[in-house]
């Protein structure tokens, strides 16, 4: 602990900057993050709430194996077509990225619009089909 705050010490500014640094990631999570939920509480969505998978990623991913009813929607095309998905304003939307990283701003996106009960999957279908799930490629 005093070598800790000796380096704070001698070297201020470099903590200053990691700390403000941290605060604004911090800031900025807590802006456009979304509740994040695993593959299995995304099942149990699905079948226990009547969930909706909300498929974000490119065309050529999407095509190359996606879950079962999912509804593509390329992320930057989400706005434009929000009136295809007004139907599900209130049952849970589940938005699947490749990894999870790029789901959020849809989420903040359909928060906006009015959805009730909007969630990211984290890890995204990578995850997904770590889990072993099922995956289709028929659309």
């Amino acid at each position: 602990m005093a070598q800790f705050l000796e380096f704070v010490a001698n070297h201020w500014i470099l903590s200053l900057t990691w700390v403000i640094l941290l605060l604004a990631l911090i800031a900025h999570r807590t802006r456009t993050g979304s509740r994040a939920v695993g593959p299995q509480e995304a099942v149990m969505l699905i079948n226990r709430q009547d969930g909706v998978i909300l498929d974000v990623r490119d065309k050529k991913e999407f095509d190359s194996g996606h879950i079962v009813d999912a509804i593509h929607i390329p992320a930057a095309k989400v706005a434009g077509r929000i009136s295809e998905l007004s139907k599900y304003k209130s049952s849970p939307v589940i938005v699947v990225c490749k990894i999870g990283q790029h789901s959020a701003d849809t989420c903040k996106t359909l928060v906006e619009q009015g959805f009730e009960h909007v969630v990211r999957m984290r890890g995204g279908m990578a995850e997904w089909r770590a889990q072993n799930l099922p995956v289709t490629q028929k659309s």
